[in-house]
């Protein structure tokens, strides 16, 4: 007997259920945030492995993993909501989930905590919600002329050298930036399709290239950029080595975990403060890692960085626990500051560093001292909890899915469909939605990364790299892979 189709009503009432079960149990905080904390677990399956997933029909579900019902989905809420399950445990009193404290007591941090977490299981059905209200199968109305990794390769060197041509022209960082993660997908993609469609040249070329920037990622000090490579590389081999990427991803993803918080520690402290060399860096924090008597060390390190880096709770919970008792909501502050900060600095040489305009809610909150060198710039779901409370967190989690899905449909549509349209040219420009930032920085991201993305659709239809379907000329087949 077939299914009945949900409808998009049933739908959010369905993955809305865990919340309202939470919220019943309000009094009780740690049962409260075991059915918060499982509700995105019960999402994840309700929109991509139930009969009732969200996914597309156009294609089968591994072809469209980097879409972002898949991608942004499991990274962000993933990170928002599934990373707070350390925290609570060392509130809890475990480490590494083994008790380590004599008596546990419930007390006011118990129930922020909680709250904290209902606060991000809504942002979570926001943001599925917003996805699946945008999410539809699309009809392609341009195609691309040339093979597919014969573009990469020519984008990829382009792109590549207007990086190296930005590091000389600071006023123009932000532009590197969207030009540099464009040629790490173009890069990624190039090296899973040389393996497989059997092209050594093409896997030695684009694997040294990949390598050597996996090696400047380990040394730049940020846990960040060799985690998003990692995670990139992932995604794009999955649908062709469901095995291998399972048997190594999981066992490399838990080593990163447990050895970047030192590694980068160690960075910072030799080549950030001391300018020691590269080589001599590198060498230091090998030894380190291999050393038996560092293992309590690190291991300190790790779960410092798992419960108060990883996991952003203990922050977020400074937040509620100061607004609205201690500082009213900010209303449509935030979003003010953040269209403010697109203006060009260019035409408005007074504008504000915007970030001190959007680290200041950080300080009033007392979610990190003013003393502090540290950037902890908030996150949408705390700028949306900032502005108005639980109502608003839902309202801007939906914005930013349907968003978020809108630009994704607009990519495929204007570079002939899901290959180059959503995993080159989507998660190049639009990276940032990954893990989202604060408003002021996503905004500012969202904007200027459509705005390159149709530039390079005019360049590419200029060239007649890009042509209407029907003026097309012979167009090759551009089956993924």
């Amino acid at each position: 007997m077939p299914l009945i189709p949900h409808t998009k009503i049933q739908n959010l009432f369905t993955i809305a259920l865990p919340w309202f079960l939470s919220l019943a149990l309000v009094h009780h905080p740690v049962l409260s945030y075991l059915i918060a904390f499982s509700g995105s677990w019960f999402i994840f399956y309700y929109t991509l492995f139930s009969p009732w997933k969200y996914t597309n029909k156009d294609e089968t579900q591994s072809l469209q993993i980097m879409r972002p019902i898949i991608l942004i989905q499991l990274i962000f809420a993933g990170f928002m909501c599934c990373t707070s399950i350390f925290y609570f445990a060392d509130h809890l009193g475990y480490k590494y989930f083994d008790f380590v404290k004599d008596n546990f007591t419930i007390n006011s941090q118990t129930f922020l905590i909680a709250k904290s977490q209902r606060m991000a299981l809504l942002g979570h059905i926001g943001l599925v919600t917003g996805i699946q209200h945008q999410n539809k199968t699309l009809f392609q109305k341009y195609q691309c002329t040339i093979h597919l990794d014969s573009l990469l390769t020519r984008l990829y060197f382009i792109t590549f050298l207007c990086v190296l041509v930005l590091d000389y022209f600071p006023a123009f960082l932000q532009i590197k930036y969207y030009l540099l993660h464009l040629s790490t997908c173009c890069l990624s993609y190039l090296f899973i399709s040389g393996f497989s469609q059997k092209k050594p040249f093409q896997v030695t070329l684009s694997g040294t290239a990949l390598s050597l920037q996996l090696l400047s990622a380990t040394l730049s000090g940020y846990k960040e950029n060799l985690l998003i490579n990692l995670l990139l590389i992932s995604f794009i081999s999955f649908p062709y080595f469901r095995k291998t990427v399972l048997i190594f991803f999981l066992p490399l993803l838990y080593f990163l975990l447990y050895t970047l918080p030192t590694l980068t520690i160690m960075i910072r402290s030799s080549s950030w403060k001391n300018q020691k060399p590269a080589k001599e860096v590198r060498q230091e924090a090998l030894e380190f890692l291999l050393s038996e008597s560092e293992e309590t060390k690190i291991s300190n390190n790790n779960w410092d960085f798992l419960t108060h880096r990883f996991s952003e709770t203990d922050m977020f919970c400074q937040y509620i626990k100061a607004v609205p008792d201690h500082q009213p909501y900010y209303g449509i502050k935030i979003l003010k500051n953040s269209f403010f900060a697109l203006i060009p600095r260019i035409f408005w040489n007074q504008k504000p560093n915007t970030e001190k305009v959007s680290m200041e809610r950080v300080y009033t909150c007392g979610a990190v001292n003013r003393l502090s060198a540290a950037s902890a710039k908030t996150r949408p779901v705390t700028d949306a909890y900032l502005s108005g409370g639980f109502l608003i967190v839902f309202l801007a989690m939906f914005l930013y899915g349907l968003i978020t899905q809108w630009l994704c449909n607009k990519a495929e549509t204007l570079f002939g469909g899901y290959p180059l349209g959503c995993m080159i040219i989507f998660n190049g420009f639009f990276q940032p939605l990954w893990r989202g930032n604060n408003w002021e920085f996503l905004i500012n991201n969202i904007t200027y990364g459509f705005i390159l993305m149709l530039l390079l659709f005019h360049l590419l239809k200029h060239f007649q790299i890009i042509q209407k379907i029907n003026d097309a000329k012979n167009p090759p087949d551009h089956a993924l892979i």
